[in-house]
């Protein structure tokens, strides 16, 4: 514990790890970007309108993201174990699970889209547009999960540079299309070039695993050899991410249904907002994806005081790096909302939630941070009852109370979105510190943990 700790070595580690997924997400934002850009040119309704359809994904992201959570949690310690049967059944029983959850998504925007839409907002004309994007978009999303699915297993297991390659090439397609399609179609071609962009991130990522002879990701045949203990021994492990992320899923859906139900101007803005969060969860995942490797790896090898140390720094280190985003965002926050095809009150909207949004990020990710650097520890419960908790017994009534009964200005809504996380902030850093999340599944970690609580004790 009173060894000096690496820190050059730690930060080219990060590095390594964090900024291919970082540039990754930052593409994929820029794409996004692109996208709203492009189809400002056909009015705040189409921009506000596919904004909401992002919202339905990102239903289904919440949905298959506490398996990608529960799997990394396995393909990390597994992979400081050096354990390949385990990865390879882990990356299975996680892959099975995800393409189960973007087939149904799949069929409801396909063929349910304007039931998806009207759950969403109660303006006709947005229903409308959102629906011609849906009926399109929705063959995009088994695409979608597959290609996460993919990353993350590569992610952990040393070989983060085939998902960037992946998603410079689909962000790339996706503009190519967008210029083509979107003045010929309109939000039908913005669809079709996201489904053929995500086709090419498939392809790509499946290729260079392929060429690369990636030890896991081709072994199609050793995937599938699950035993039921194996199985339950997965989902009891990952059965508190997923709960997580369901209901935290639902919540973030009521929330959106109380903001599509404000003024078509604060729609707009707010779906530009969500695009430029994407700059800053960028730099978060890259942050998300090193904790679960760099701490994960040292658990499942037996190296719990490693672990310890690597997720302090972790923490700092993210929160360091979004305040610098924000501040950055800030400074260009005005011309960018306007080439969004933001103007007036709708500009006055984005303005405001923007600066609302830089300010609350920097302790939402390192709250985010900590319960990624938890769970690849194998302590899925902590951050999922004090998410779910505070959400449900203090942001949903807040937010419902403020928009639905007392009809609050926008921002101010907004804001009631974010009022839990500074008291979650402290109670999870008083967890991190305590070193009880330290949990391992594999038998190197077990032997190291009675000597690692003794030394702990000693330091407190």
């Amino acid at each position: 514990m009173k060894q000096k700790f690496p820190m050059k070595q730690f930060l080219k580690q990060i590095a390594v790890i964090a900024v291919p997924v970082a540039l990754q997400n930052l593409l994929t934002t820029t794409g996004s970007m692109v996208d709203t850009m492009m189809l400002a040119a056909l009015g705040e309704n189409t921009v506000g309108a596919v904004g909401l359809c992002a919202q339905f994904s990102s239903l289904m992201f919440s949905c298959y993201w506490g398996f990608v959570g529960g799997g990394m949690l396995f393909f990390a310690q597994y992979f400081g174990a050096k354990d390949d049967d385990g990865i390879n059944r882990s990356y299975g029983i996680t892959l099975t699970f995800m393409m189960t959850v973007g087939f149904v998504f799949c069929l409801l925007g396909v063929l349910l889209p304007e039931t998806v839409m009207r759950l969403y907002t109660d303006k006709a004309v947005l229903q409308e547009i959102g629906a011609d994007y849906l009926r399109v978009v929705g063959f995009a999303y088994p695409l979608m999960v597959y290609s996460m699915a993919m990353a993350s297993l590569l992610r952990t297991t040393d070989m983060v540079r085939v998902p960037l390659i992946g998603a410079i090439c689909s962000v790339a397609v996706n503009i190519t299309l967008n210029a083509v399609l979107i003045p010929k179609m309109g939000v039908q071609g913005a669809a079709t070039a996201t489904v053929a962009a995500n086709l090419v991130n498939v392809l790509v990522i499946l290729g260079l695993g392929k060429l690369k002879k990636h030890a896991y990701l081709t072994a199609v045949r050793e995937h599938f050899r699950w035993t039921r203990q194996t199985v339950k021994k997965y989902l009891q492990k990952c059965f508190p991410i997923i709960c997580n992320e369901l209901l935290i899923g639902v919540g973030n859906m009521v929330i959106n249904i109380v903001l599509g139900r404000q003024p078509e101007q604060a729609i707009a803005a707010l779906a530009v907002m969500r695009t430029l969060e994407g700059l800053v969860i960028g730099f978060f995942a890259g942050f998300s994806n090193a904790s679960s490797v760099l701490v994960g790896t040292e658990v499942g090898a037996g190296h719990p005081e490693t672990a310890y140390r690597r997720a302090l720094r972790l923490v700092y280190l993210c929160m360091a790096f979004i305040a610098l985003t924000g501040c950055a965002l800030m400074a260009v926050n005005h011309p960018l909302l306007h080439v969004m095809g933001l103007h007036d009150l709708s500009y006055e909207y984005g303005f405001t939630i923007v600066l609302i949004y830089c300010a609350a990020a920097v302790i939402r990710m390192g709250n985010w941070t900590k319960n990624d650097t938890f769970r690849a520890a194998g302590d899925a419960t902590t951050g999922t009852v004090l998410e779910i908790t505070f959400m449900y017994l203090m942001v949903l009534p807040a937010v419902c109370l403020s928009g639905l009964v007392w009809k609050w200005a926008f921002p101010l809504v907004f804001l009631c979105c974010y009022i839990d996380e500074p008291i979650r902030f402290v109670i999870m850093h008083i967890h991190l510190y305590s070193g009880k999340w330290i949990r391992p599944v594999t038998d190197e970690g077990i032997a190291a943990m009675p000597e690692f609580r003794r030394k702990l004790k000693e330091k407190h």
